[in-house]
């Protein structure tokens, strides 16, 4: 059984001149329902302010839950904060702190939504509001439900939102493997980051990864691992700049699924980029992701022999 945390809230209207496929959350929810995984699912409640306000300014947290976000930040965002956004920007992070939760409890557990990685202290950027994987971090470290944190994120533009937001953050450390040309110009610094050539495809990118994120892994020892499995390093992808296969995205799952496993890690995964004119493709993309880590039962031991041992 995959425990997969979903709100109605997730699911948005377009937005005109919005290049966000608005869609694809629904579209993923839909076809987790149609495949034959028995999948338990789990509501959030919104992220409450107090946690909203420990990673971004209280300003600009006050600016998006009343709808009244500046233009200029608007423009760095990609589309309209309205009313329906605002509700999403909230319970998107409370979705990704209730699956960490529950992949404490069961070793993993998958946020059918966020990986908004990209929003930074006073603004959202990069079709990014709220940045879900700090909050989380940042709440779950403070209220010691864990003492470490890694955020591993393998979207195809660098995590440099989450690397800014936990800079310095006791018990928070950050990698991102990323295309080194693409989007953001400028770079945050994470723990560890990975700059990839453009047009690196499944070998190259696979061997980079583990020889990479291995040895992070058992330099900082942690509780959990945030997961941002975007699906834009797919060869096709609109922002994409990486070239990896569909069965190349499944192996960097299964990958990160092993590490996982054999370091008893509970391991949460949360949906990140992905882009295209064929939302139903991406989404199917993702669905994968969520699968090959979910359909991992030595991830799923692993995480209980982790809740034990903290008991």
């Amino acid at each position: 059984m995959i425990a997969v945390v979903h709100h109605p809230d997730y699911v948005a209207p377009g937005l005109p001149r919005s290049g966000y496929p608005w869609n694809k959350n629904g579209a993923i929810r839909d076809l987790l329902r149609e495949s034959d995984a028995v999948i338990e699912w789990h509501v959030p409640e919104p992220m409450p302010l107090r946690w909203l306000e420990a990673a971004h300014d209280p300003d600009y947290v006050a600016q998006v839950l009343a709808a009244q976000v500046p233009r200029e930040k608007e423009r760095r965002i990609g589309f309209p904060v309205n009313e329906i956004v605002a509700r999403r920007a909230q319970v998107v992070p409370g979705g990704t702190y209730l699956a960490a939760r529950l992949a404490l409890e069961r070793g993993y557990a998958a946020n059918g939504a966020g990986g908004s990685h990209h929003a930074l202290y006073d603004t959202g950027a990069g079709y990014c509001v709220f940045n879900d994987l700090a909050i989380a971090a940042i709440r779950l470290t403070e209220e010691r439900v864990v003492g470490r944190v890694l955020i591993v994120d393998c979207d195809v533009h660098q995590g440099d939102g989450t690397a800014a937001l936990t800079a310095g953050r006791p018990g928070i450390a950050t990698y991102s493997i990323h295309a080194e040309k693409n989007f953001p110009a400028r770079k945050a610094r994470s723990t560890l980051d990975v700059p990839l050539a453009d047009g690196i495809g499944d070998d190259a990118y696979l061997e980079t990864l583990g020889t990479t994120l291995t040895p992070l892994l058992d330099a900082e020892r942690p509780d959990l691992i945030l997961y941002q499995g975007g699906v834009d390093p797919f060869v096709g992808d609109r922002l994409g700049r990486l070239a990896l296969s569909e069965e190349g995205l499944i192996r960097r799952d299964r990958l990160i699924a092993d590490l996982a496993r054999t370091r008893r890690i509970p391991l949460v995964s949360t949906v990140g980029g992905g882009y295209g004119d064929d939302v139903l493709a991406i989404a199917r993309r993702h669905v994968a992701t969520i699968l090959t880590l979910g359909r991992n039962d030595g991830v799923v031991a692993a995480g209980r022999a982790a809740t034990l041992s903290r008991d």
